[in-house]
């Protein structure tokens, strides 16, 4: 297991269920700040002091500090799918939803944070397919994840492809 960052380029979405059971991807580390964690309360009126409050943290929490959010982290789930890997021919994707979320480990200010990305499943659907990516985020330094998420989303491919589509691509 690598722990350089690197991403996947798939030319195909034909070719992605080669990919099940794999890594697709490693990010680059980002800083979760008080800053981002503030934006974070505003547009989810979640303004709990330990999320918000760095003195009542420092004096209060466990952990000394400011925590993100469980959900801002959970939330940069589509930052690192995006950055772990690309479907050449794909034209749209959408969020399908979450099967299995687990935070077991806090995400203090200032930590850094990335995700290594891996594909659980994939299955077909008119032009395109549905699938789950395991995104474990990371900390720096910590052996424990911030959050471990299974992620699933839809893709869909050019609907142009001479081959129509991608299940009768398969089939040839």
């Amino acid at each position: 297991m690598t722990d350089q960052a690197y991403n996947t380029v798939i030319p195909h979405l034909v070719d992605f269920k080669d990919y099940v059971g794999k890594e697709l991807g490693l990010t680059e580390w980002i800083e979760i700040t008080q800053e981002r964690i503030d934006l974070f309360a505003k547009a989810t009126e979640d303004y709990q002091w330990i999320h918000v409050n760095p003195e009542m943290s420092a004096q209060y929490s466990p952990y000394k500090k400011t925590v993100a959010h469980g959900f801002l982290v959970l939330s940069l789930a589509s930052k690192f799918t995006y950055e772990a890997y690309q479907i050449g021919d794909i034209t749209m994707g959408v969020n399908y939803g979450l099967d299995k979320v687990r935070f077991p480990n806090a995400t203090p200010v200032d930590a850094l944070l990335r995700g290594r990305v891996s594909l659980m499943e994939c299955k077909d659907i008119p032009n395109g397919c549905r699938f789950k990516v395991k995104v474990a985020f990371e900390l720096k330094g910590e052996e424990k994840p911030a959050c471990v998420a299974e992620f699933l989303a839809q893709v869909y491919a050019d609907p142009n492809i001479k081959s129509g589509g991608v299940a009768a691509t398969r089939a040839k």
